[in-house]
């Protein structure tokens, strides 16, 4: 079930959901996120009913509850399993919102930041089971709730991102490129400050005088998909290109890509530059490990899941543009040193986030759910175990007393 009416998946029945609504204009900023959520989740439910009056009775129910598609499915199919798939518990402290030490949240954020998180918690009451990719991720909800979430990736397809020594590749401008030129790569969905954009782009000046032959390859658009929006026909891109002015012939902005084409610029890269606040962690980091980069990651915790510095890539501060161009410089130096870094970054995705693992694990969730079995609360388990054990507890209890009072 998708809003979504131009994609299509081969041998997948969709059905499509209308909104009867745009949130009100006049509505509390702190509950704005909840009444479109409200309006996601009546288009749903009302799609659901009509396939319910139908006969239409799933074995299990499978959402992302970000947009509040499932806040309702389980008021229409009580008796059916509901597993959403977690990505963000919001936090004031401790994660995105005060990471940068310039700009600490007031008061007015820390009350909006505790209501955007009704909906999670409206699902995560309602909800069977749930999954999230990360263990960082899963760390950021309620200890409460952590019994019915389960830390599956989504998975890396490492037969479709692999190396490939003989990549080349020709850009708009004319220029070739290949394996044997130093290439400097950096992706994001957005060119924005959750994902260090303004951190790469004031390394990128001294990338490049460090490194007179390199070229730099930006892949990415200029929306804002995480954080505060800009105004219209403003963007990080133009802010940063006015503050640190590039050499457009070795430093070049390829626009949203075709996946393979993007799969194509990782395997071209000699080092691949990923920066990310404490949020989400993107699949392109991982992807490019899957394509054995060299990637230079942010030193942050999402990142240090993946990434153990010098064993399978290298960190760096997130905020210190200069010390980005020195792992930059130092993977270009010396790149045999490297290739054991490389090859080891592969080895981390194939035995960690690899496909073909995460998704028997995602599948043998739905079919547990299928045959009726849940997660069960810590205190229904411990309930549980004092039945079975009790008895036998206070036999041992008496004897030891009794083998005391006879040594006596």
């Amino acid at each position: 079930m998708s809003k979504r009416k131009e994609l299509e998946i081969p041998g997948v029945r969709k059905v499509v959901y209308d909104l009867s609504r745009d949130a009100s204009a006049s509505t509390h900023h702190y509950i704005v996120g909840l009444e479109k959520a409200v309006l996601y989740g009546q288009a749903v439910a009302r799609v659901t009913m009509a396939l319910k009056r139908r006969g239409f009775i799933p074995d299990v129910i499978y959402a992302h509850p970000g947009w509040g598609e499932p806040l309702y499915v389980k008021d229409v199919y009580p008796n059916t399993p509901l597993v959403n798939l977690y990505e963000f518990y919001y936090r004031a402290f401790g994660s995105d919102v005060d990471f940068d030490p310039s700009r600490q949240p007031k008061f007015d954020d820390v009350a909006r930041i505790r209501t955007k998180n009704t909906t999670n918690l409206l699902c995560l009451e309602s909800g069977n089971w749930g999954i999230c990719p990360t263990h960082w991720q899963y760390a950021q909800f309620p200890t409460e709730y952590r019994y019915k979430l389960s830390v599956i990736h989504d998975g890396i397809d490492t037969s479709l991102v692999t190396p490939n020594s003989n990549t080349k590749i020709k850009l708009a401008s004319g220029v070739e490129l290949g394996r044997d030129t130093e290439v400097v790569t950096y992706v994001a969905r957005n060119f924005e400050p959750y994902r260090g954009f303004p951190s790469f782009m004031r390394a990128v000046t001294e990338i490049c005088r460090c490194g007179p032959n390199c070229h730099i390859l930006i892949v990415g658009a200029d929306g804002v998909s995480y954080g505060a929006k800009l105004a219209k026909g403003d963007s990080w891109r133009k802010r940063l290109l006015a503050e640190a002015p590039i050499d457009p012939r070795r430093v070049h902005f390829l626009g949203t890509l075709s996946y393979a084409n993007y799969v194509q610029v990782l395997q071209l890269s000699s080092v691949h530059v990923y920066l990310t606040i404490p949020f989400v962690l993107s699949w392109s980091m991982l992807e490019a490990m899957s394509a054995e980069c060299l990637v230079v990651g942010s030193d942050t915790a999402p990142v240090r899941e993946a990434i153990e510095d010098g064993k399978n890539g290298l960190l760096v501060d997130f905020f210190s543009p200069s010390a980005i161009a020195d792992r930059v410089d130092e993977v270009l130096d010396h790149p045999d040193q490297m290739a054991k870094i490389r090859k080891q970054a592969r080895k981390t995705i194939v035995s960690r986030y690899e496909l073909s693992k995460c998704m028997p694990r995602q599948l043998a969730i739905l079919e547990r759910l299928a045959a009726g079995r849940t997660p069960k609360p810590p205190a229904a388990r411990a309930t549980k175990s004092r039945k079975t054990t009790g008895k036998k507890t206070t036999v041992r209890a008496t004897r030891r007393k009794t083998k005391s009072r006879k040594s006596k």
